[in-house]
């Protein structure tokens, strides 16, 4: 199996890009010199947003029925991203962000390289293996790598991460046994591994809860005199969740040590940025009095840099920082979900140019970092883990049908019993009919 996209077996060329702002800017919500093609500076230079400007409905794909007009059309340019790898493998100067990735090594770049392709190589075989119905769900980060990587390689041991239920790269980065990962989505636990074994909180599947777990546990390291960091993964869907305003408010109020790290992946289920917000979302920050910046998702050394800035900032009890890595779901947002149903595919082939591992790729061969030699390594190293976790998920257990009603109740209820009951016949049920075949 590749371990790349087809983008990077078929290499697309996109539009040339520049220099992202630099965090002074992005900070301050102005607009920096833009230049056709940069990911994400213009959102009315998607396809997405150049259909709807053009017609101002969309077709959805196999259904006949029309969407609804976009809430607003954006008629000025969004503030430039930091930018430091181009979609061509580029290295862009950046005077504010630079000196955060100056001493990273061509053997650390290999390293990135190798994350988000051994991650990509997971997250296909957790698909396979839903599809083949050996997990009842699977979220997957499909196009989100250097999102993941480069941020959870920013990170010291001694942070703390509270992800949401699709940071497969950044648990990767904890040293959290991928294994361990598909339990909960297999139904055999709850969890799978210890949080504080890696400073890597279990999966949260509830919506921007994780960013007020984020806040008090930041609020607790601040009052101990700690001078380690926290950092909250979320979506753009869950930007508009309370929870995350709430943490927010309180985050600013009390200083706390916390990045909030939002993945803008631009479709929330089937719902677009657009409808969850009127500005970038990084400009949020403002409201709370904290900065944000918006950083090139696409990028891992851009993710890797700003990241770390965060980091430091928040070690040095400056507050809070939210950063927005501007990318996209190049999947289903789960695999009981179907994308084509509300986006084209010529919106996903504009992001597969723009695809994270190819880009680094093509940086490496640029700087003469690599060899043919460590492609073709990674290549088996990744198809070993692809049966490595495919064997180990086949020898988990197959999940007790009857936990689903055990801790509902301390000491236990009637109705919960006569469900218990109900459900016991109906598996009985089953088990009569291949008696009598």
């Amino acid at each position: 199996m590749t371990v790349e996209s087809t983008a990077a077996r078929k290499p697309r060329r996109s539009a040339g890009s520049k220099a992202g702002s630099t965090g002074a800017e992005a900070a301050a919500g102005t607009t920096g010199t833009e230049a056709a093609g940069t990911t994400g500076t213009k959102t009315t230079g998607t396809p997405r947003a150049a259909a709807a400007k053009a017609t101002g409905t969309r077709r959805t794909a196999g259904a006949n029925r029309t969407t609804r007009t976009r809430a607003a059309k954006k008629t000025s340019a969004e503030p430039g991203l930091v930018q430091l790898l181009t979609p061509e493998g580029e290295r862009v100067e950046n005077a504010e962000y630079d000196p955060y990735v100056a001493g990273v090594t061509a053997e650390e770049l290999r390293g990135l390289y190798r994350d988000m392709v051994l991650t990509r190589r997971f997250d296909a075989e957790a698909t396979s293996l839903q599809r083949q119905g050996e997990l009842g769900l699977w979220a997957s980060l499909l196009g989100q790598e250097a999102a993941q990587i480069g941020s959870g390689r920013a990170l010291r041991d001694d942070d703390y991460v509270f992800p949401t239920y699709r940071e497969h790269g950044v648990a990767w980065c904890r040293g959290v046994d991928p294994t361990n990962l598909l339990g909960m989505f297999r139904g055999v636990n709850n969890g799978g591994w210890d949080p504080n074994s890696n400073n890597f909180h279990l999966y949260t599947i509830v919506i921007g809860s994780q960013t007020l777990h984020a806040t008090g546990y930041a609020m607790g390291v601040a009052k101990d005199g700690a001078d380690s960091a926290v950092i909250a993964y979320f979506g753009d869907g869950a930007s508009s969740q309370g929870d995350v305003a709430e943490s927010f408010t309180f985050s600013a109020v009390y200083n706390a040590p916390v990045v909030f790290f939002c993945q803008n992946n631009q479709w929330a289920i089937s719902e677009p940025t657009e409808r969850q917000t009127r500005v970038p979302l990084y400009q949020r920050a403002q409201g709370f009095g904290f900065p944000g910046v918006r950083v090139d998702g696409n990028d891992v050394l851009a993710c890797l840099a700003v990241t770390k800035w965060a980091l430091e900032r928040a070690r040095r009890g400056e507050g809070p920082t939210l950063v927005e890595a501007y990318t996209y779901r190049m999947g289903a947002h789960t695999t009981s979900d179907d994308p084509t149903r509300y986006r084209h595919d010529d919106e996903r082939a504009a992001w597969e140019a723009k695809d994270p591992i190819l880009r680094l790729r093509r940086h490496l061969e640029a700087s003469n970092h690599t060899d043919e030699g460590f492609f073709a390594e990674l290549e088996a190293e990744s198809e070993a883990l692809g049966r490595r976790v495919r064997e180990a998920v086949r020898a988990m257990p197959d999940p007790d049908h009857f936990a689903i009603f055990e801790n509902v109740y301390a000491d236990g209820h009637a109705l919960v019993d006569e469900e218990r009951a109900q459900f016991a016949a109906y598996q009985a049920s089953f088990a009569d009919a291949e008696g009598g075949i």
